[in-house]
Formats: C-alpha cells, structure tokens, sequence
C-alpha cells in the first residue's frame, strides 16, 4: 500500500482547472471549515472542459453542521451523499458543478466496497485532484480513502474480468461491471474510453493494488457476490433518485441547464413551477415534449 498511496498523493496533488478553484472558493466561503477535502473527479477533469457540469466531492465532519438543519443531515447520513447544483461566476463564464456531499466516515466505508453500494469506490479508482484538504490529518484521510477505493477496483476487477487477461481486459470489465450496477445513460463503449483516458495510469496501478491472484473458486464466489450489487445497486440510484427530489438544492436550475444546453434556446417556467417542481412536472414534461425539447 505503501508505494500506491504515494503515486495516489502525488495525483491528488496534479494541477486543476481555474473554474474548479472557483467552485471550491464558493463553496469554502459558504460553510468555511465545516469543510474536511473537496475533490474533483469526473469528465470535466479528464476532458478539461469546463464548458460543462464539473463533478465534485466534498467531505465533512458534520452533515448537520454542513447543512444547517437536521433533516437534510439525517437524509445524507441514511443515503448519502447528499446533491446539489452551484452556479459561479468563473474567469471566462458561469462555472456549474454537480456537488455531492457525505461526511468523511462514510467516505472512508463506502470505498471498502463491503456494501453493496459500488458507486464511490467506482468512481474514485479512476483520477482524480485534491482541490482542498482542510488541515494534514484531512488530506491524509482522502489519500488513504483513495487508496483504498483503488484497491477494491482492482481486485474486482481480476475477479470478474478473463482469467489472464490484460490491464485492458480487467479494467474495461470491471467498469462494465459498475456501469451495470447503476442506472445510467450513457452509451456501451463508456467503459474502454474511461480506460483509454488513462490507459497508462490503469495499468501502473494494478500490479500495486493487487494482493494475489485469485482462484477459480475465489471467481466463482464473486461473481454470486456481484449478483447482490447489479440489482439492489440499481434499486439504490433509483432511492437516490427520490431522495434528490426533496434535497436536490438549486436542482431545477440544473434541470433548465441540462434542457436549454439540449434544446439551444431558453426554457421558461413560472415562479409556481419553480417553487412546485414535483408538482409541475407532468404538465411541463408534456408542453417540452409538444415543443420538442425532449424526446
């Protein structure tokens, strides 16, 4: 573990995109050292697009303290994290970024996989960059945290990928593997470019994170423990789903991006549908459809 938390402090440490910063300022001046790390992971970071929705972390202490009122704290503790969506002026245009928030314990739980929750662990085996640790004990919590999701993935990924196969081959199967345990969008070729952005990176981890190789029997038996996080993973995002619906902060705002971003023009909604989003959803997804926003 010794030499993959080295190379893990040195990547936390890599430069990051001006509009990032920009987040992490937004946010730190927001609720200052209730903040433990904030990271940053995602397509922005690979692409350098900060044309798009940047995707952070942010850790903390205390959900309660971080969100002010008990109930959205209890929430993120039951099925975190916890998602919002910022808006900042940024140095060449409005910065948006998707904030998931959990508290630090969780963080360091979910990234052992134990669970059945395979999205945090899945997520942090691929780069990502430290934009802020609050004290030294804070920024040796993610590295270790990171670390740890590293070696999760790769064991997975030799256990459920073919027996023999490359870097490639267990990389690209395990992210097929998490892909499938999720509810998400995006197209089949998703988990070779998500190893082809960092083919070199992948490849250089695996040996450091592995412990051994595994049997066939050891195979067998992860293949049947795999099956207990596909389907109950999906059924997870799906309470996730429900859960953002009530603490989704700004969350319309992010909808109305994601729409006028598809349609090329402006999506007017009331003051009421702003304030009712759940309620005017039915009658608003029907007009956008007769108006050909979505399909």
């Amino acid at each position: 573990m010794s030499a993959l938390r080295d190379l893990i402090a040195e990547e936390l440490d890599r430069p990051a995109m001006a509009e990032a910063r920009v987040m992490t300022d937004a946010i730190l001046a927001r609720h200052g050292d209730r903040v433990a790390a904030v990271l940053f992971y995602g397509s922005c970071l690979r692409t350098g697009d900060a044309a798009g929705i940047l995707d952070l972390y942010v850790l903390t202490d205390s959900p309660r303290a971080y969100h002010g009122r008990a109930w959205p704290a209890l929430l993120n503790a039951a099925l975190p994290p916890t998602v919002s969506y910022l808006e900042v002026p940024g140095p060449s245009g409005t910065v948006r970024a998707k904030v998931a928030v959990m508290s630090t314990a969780a963080f360091a739980r979910a990234v052992r996989g134990q669970g059945i929750d395979t999205t945090v662990w899945a997520r942090f085996c691929q780069p990502a960059a430290l934009l802020h640790a609050r004290d030294a004990a804070s920024r040796a919590a993610v590295v270790d945290a990171v670390a740890r999701a590293v070696v999760t993935a790769a064991g997975w990924a030799v256990l459920l990928g073919p027996e023999g196969g490359t870097p490639a081959d267990l990389w690209t199967a395990l992210f097929r593997h998490t892909y499938g345990a999720e509810l998400r969008a995006e197209r089949g070729d998703r988990p070779d470019q998500l190893y082809a952005w960092a083919a070199a990176r992948y490849d250089r981890l695996l040996p450091l994170a592995l412990a051994g190789k595994p049997s066939p029997r050891d195979r067998a038996s992860a293949r049947r423990r795999w099956l207990l996080r596909r389907w109950p993973g999906k059924g997870l995002n799906l309470l996730r789903l429900v859960k953002a619906a009530f603490t989704f902060e700004n969350g319309v705002d992010y909808i109305l991006w994601k729409l006028e971003r598809h349609a090329g023009r402006p999506v007017r909604i009331t003051g009421w549908q702003r304030r009712h989003p759940i309620l005017a959803a039915p009658a608003l997804l029907l007009r956008l459809w007769r108006e050909g926003v979505i399909r």
